[in-house]
């Protein structure tokens, strides 16, 4: 597997951004949930969130306990596990038993809403990617959700062979999700698509041109206010296919830009920080 696995870490917390765990709507408990959401999401303080998420992924778990057949707020603890495991936490064990309960969420969610995934598990792969049909658009934010914890897991798992033959099955998911196109995930499931399509070179699989066109799709329709778009498009596209040009123009963009944005600030601010750091190394890559 190439090294660029490890980028999910980055942009697993875009999908939480761009969600802002909005399955999370209804009662007073459910609105408290989402403006604390989004207050972590327009902060420009990453230590801060760091430290603080915590607290909040403990008053999810506390809201799991005591309405466990709340698909909603399973599905949301699932997505802010995933981003926490591998975006803020460096120690691996840890990252792997975070991310396991994230995967647990959002498996359960999908349960609930979607009685068919319940046993997927046992599926091989063709009879996984033919039950995926069965999931319809209403079900669309628990599959997301369920994608989301299961590369959560995959990057918090990634020296373990055997689960990254998972990788398949999630990009089946992430395609399902894209045929359903729902504006509110579809640029989120453009850049997943994007970065899978650029893990690998053409020769082991990879496809550059499909990985372009999605980064593309994902830029038009988020207005190119998310930041993290274009620093995986040079991580990923524009190293595969060694276009410097193209690679320094996106990073530049990034940097120059003004972070501050609606529910994205935070992710913002993360990625002008790893857009210095490729711009860094970019003399010895290419």
């Amino acid at each position: 597997m190439h090294p660029r696995t490890l980028t999910f870490s980055f942009v697993l917390l875009a999908a939480v951004a761009t969600s802002g765990c909005g399955v999370l709507i209804g009662s007073a408990t459910d609105r408290f949930a989402n403006n604390l959401t989004t207050a972590i999401l327009e902060q420009d303080d990453p230590a801060l969130v760091r430290d603080g998420v915590p607290a909040y992924l403990l008053l999810l778990d506390s809201l799991v306990l005591s309405d466990p057949d709340n698909a909603a707020i399973l599905a949301a603890g699932a997505q802010l596990y995933a981003a926490y495991a591998v975006t803020f936490v460096e120690d691996a064990e840890r990252a792997r038993s975070l991310s396991q309960r994230g995967l647990d969420y959002g498996s359960q969610a999908l349960c609930l809403r979607h009685a068919g995934a319940c046993d997927w598990k046992k599926k091989d792969y063709d009879q996984f990617v033919a039950a995926l049909d069965g999931v319809d658009k209403r079900h669309a934010d628990v599959l997301y959700a369920y994608t989301i914890s299961w590369l959560a897991w995959l990057r918090a798992n990634s020296d373990d062979w055997s689960a990254l033959t998972d990788l398949p099955r999630v990009e089946a998911a992430l395609m399902r999700l894209h045929r359903m196109n729902d504006p509110s995930i579809q640029a989120n499931v453009n850049l997943y698509l994007g970065v899978l399509n650029t893990l690998r070179p053409p020769a082991l699989g990879g496809d550059p041109d499909a990985g372009r066109a999605y980064f593309d799709q994902a830029l038009a329709l988020t207005g190119e206010r998310d930041l993290s778009i274009k620093v995986e498009y040079a991580r990923g596209y524009a190293r595969m296919v060694y276009d410097r040009e193209l690679h320094d123009r996106l990073l530049e963009e990034v940097i120059a830009a003004d972070p501050r944005s609606p529910s994205m600030t935070l992710l913002n601010v993360l990625a002008q920080e790893q857009a210095r750091e490729l711009l860094a190394s970019a003399d010895d890559y290419f």
